[in-house]
C-alpha cells in the first residue's frame, strides 16, 4: 500500500477498539486472550497509519467507565498496558513515533504510571505519527476538567468570563495541540461514541466496521480510509460553496 493511494487523507484518526471479549468467545478463549489478540491489531493499525504519513492517531484502550467490568479483567488490562509498553516502546521510538497517554492517571497503579512516564520521555522529541493513548479516559471528563480550569483562571483574576472562547477552551483539553479528529472508526458492528473524545470529533467523520478488533488489521484500516476519502466534508457549507473553495 503506497503513502499516495487516497487523494484525501485524514490528519487525525480515532479508533474505538471494540470487540475482543466477543472475538475470543467466538475463539472458544478467554476474554484476555482477545485483549492480546487485539495487541497485534494495534501494531497493525500503527505500522499502517504510519505509512500513510497521518499525524496523529487516537486508541481508546480503556473507559473511565470500563472499571465496572469485573475485578480479574480489569487486572489483566493493567498487566497488558505495561507489558505492552515495555515491549513496544522501544519499536515506537526507533519509528520516530511519539506517545502520548492522555486520561485520569491518578486511579493507575504506581507501576503502569512509572511505565508510561519513561515510554512519554523516550519518545517525546520524536516528530512521526503522534500515537494517543486514552487510558481511563471520558469524553464528559475531559470538558468537565477544562471548564474547571478556566474557572479557577477566573476565580484568579488571570482571565474573565468573556475570555472564554472555543480556542481557549480547546487549550485546556487533555488532547491540546493535536488536530481535530477528521474520522472515528468503531468496531465490532457497534454504532455509538461511547464518552470518547466528544469535544474533538464535532466535525468527525465515522467509520463502522462489523469485525470485532482482533481482525481489524491494515487492510480493513486501509478499507476505512478508503470510504472517508470518498467522502465530501461541508462543515456547514454548501457544495457549490466546496467546488469553489477547492478551485
Amino acid at each position: 500500500m503506497t503513502p499516495d493511494k487516497f487523494s484525501n487523507m485524514p490528519r487525525h484518526v480515532a479508533i474505538i477498539m471494540d470487540g475482543n471479549n466477543r472475538w475470543a468467545k467466538a475463539h472458544g478463549l478467554s476474554g484476555v486472550r482477545g485483549h492480546h489478540a487485539g495487541v497485534e491489531s494495534v501494531r497493525a493499525v500503527i505500522k499502517r497509519a504510519a505509512e500513510h504519513h497521518l499525524e496523529a492517531i487516537t486508541l481508546f484502550a480503556f473507559s473511565s467507565e470500563n472499571w465496572k467490568r469485573p475485578a480479574q479483567e480489569v487486572s489483566a488490562l493493567m498487566e497488558l498496558f505495561i507489558m505492552a509498553l515495555k515491549r513496544e516502546v522501544s519499536r515506537l521510538h526507533k519509528n520516530g513515533i511519539r506517545l502520548c497517554v492522555v486520561g485520569d492517571r491518578s486511579r493507575l497503579s504506581s507501576s503502569l504510571n512509572r511505565a508510561i512516564d519513561k515510554a512519554e520521555r523516550l519518545t517525546r522529541y520524536n516528530q512521526g505519527l503522534k500515537l494517543i493513548v486514552a487510558v481511563n479516559y471520558g469524553g464528559r471528563w475531559d470538558i468537565a476538567g477544562a471548564a474547571q480550569r478556566l474557572a479557577r483562571q477566573v476565580e484568579s483574576g488571570q482571565l474573565t468570563a468573556d475570555d472564554i472562547d472555543e480556542s481557549l477552551f480547546d487549550r485546556e483539553m487533555a488532547s491540546t495541540g493535536i488536530p481535530e479528529v477528521d474520522l472515528c472508526i468503531r468496531t465490532s458492528g457497534e454504532q455509538r461514541i461511547s464518552n470518547f473524545i466528544l469535544w474533538q470529533m464535532a466535525y468527525a467523520e465515522f467509520y463502522f466496521s462489523p469485525l470485532y478488533w482482533p481482525d481489524f488489521d491494515a487492510d480493513a484500516f486501509d478499507e476505512a480510509l478508503g470510504v472517508y476519502s470518498g467522502r465530501k466534508r461541508r462543515f456547514g457549507m454548501t457544495d457549490e460553496q466546496i467546488e469553489v473553495q477547492g478551485a
